[in-house]
């Protein structure tokens, strides 16, 4: 008989607590491709006065956070444990993208493509924010379904679907939810509501799923002290929690906005 084919992970084989700080994923393609970002963005923004120096400064540690989830040993535990997966995605579409947006990359786009920022269109009113919402939703509900999960570990082309269609949906939404123009806040509130609702729903459960869901985890977690109904249920968790207070937060800060005497303040633009 011939040898059984043994399918690498893209971040490699399941690591040890022994091992984990000698792993680290040092892809070149990957670091080129954050440091042509990083250094795009540098030099997009030099000539567009609209922004300042606190949202450049939100945009580095934005993608300083997302490199730090790519390339440091999360990405090698994520192999090993469901939770350290669900929790490398909470990083990159609940801290790192936020930051991102609120670094006004768009305008250094527009700036690269000969348009002035201040003559943008505002959001995009309740049709961005519901697509924004959906495409989300939908993308994190079939990204930790267990036949797509799983086939992110056996295929690499799959596991950059995954992240690179997870961190753009997060960047369009977290550009909506973040959107303080006049006019933007009641689509910004339904957006920040119903993505911590179904956020919320998903990690429920996840969480109180009967059994282990996620076969490739099936092995891999006795090394870390955990079940692998323990590990999915603490994935869950974070998921749960996390992902629901933030969007929660955020929708809470649209409400006072729109319950306060003064217009929203905008977020996206200088005042």
């Amino acid at each position: 008989m011939a040898p059984e084919t043994v399918t690498i992970p893209y971040c490699g084989l399941p690591v040890s607590p022994d091992g984990l700080w000698s792993r680290w994923n040092l892809d070149p393609v990957l670091i080129a491709i954050l440091v042509l970002c990083a250094v795009g963005y540098g030099l997009a923004t030099r000539g567009v006065d609209q922004v300042d120096n606190r949202q450049k400064l939100s945009f580095y540690c934005g993608w300083a956070i997302l490199a730090a989830a790519l390339i440091s040993p999360l990405c090698p535990l994520s192999v090993s444990l469901f939770a350290a997966r669900v929790a490398q995605h909470m990083v990159l579409v609940l801290v790192a993208a936020p930051l991102i947006i609120a670094g006004r990359p768009e305008a250094a786009i527009a700036g690269l493509l000969g348009y002035r920022p201040r003559n943008m269109p505002a959001g995009g009113g309740f049709t961005a924010a519901l697509s924004a919402t959906g495409l989300f939703a939908a993308l994190l509900w079939f990204w930790h379904s267990p036949g797509p999960y799983a086939a992110t570990f056996a295929n690499g082309v799959v596991y950059w679907a995954m992240h690179v269609s997870m961190i753009g949906s997060a960047l369009w939404l977290w550009h909506v939810v973040l959107d303080r123009r006049r006019g933007q806040a009641v689509p910004s509130l339904l957006a920040g509501l119903l993505t911590s609702t179904q956020m919320s729903l998903l990690g429920a459960v996840i969480t109180f799923a009967p059994h282990a869901l996620y076969p490739p985890h099936t092995l891999t977690t006795t090394a870390w002290g955990l079940t692998q109904l323990q590990d999915q249920q603490l994935g869950g968790a974070i998921m749960w929690i996390p992902g629901g207070i933030i969007f929660l937060v955020a929708a809470t800060i649209v409400l006072w906005s729109l319950m306060s005497d003064r217009a929203p303040r905008p977020f996206l633009q200088r005042p």
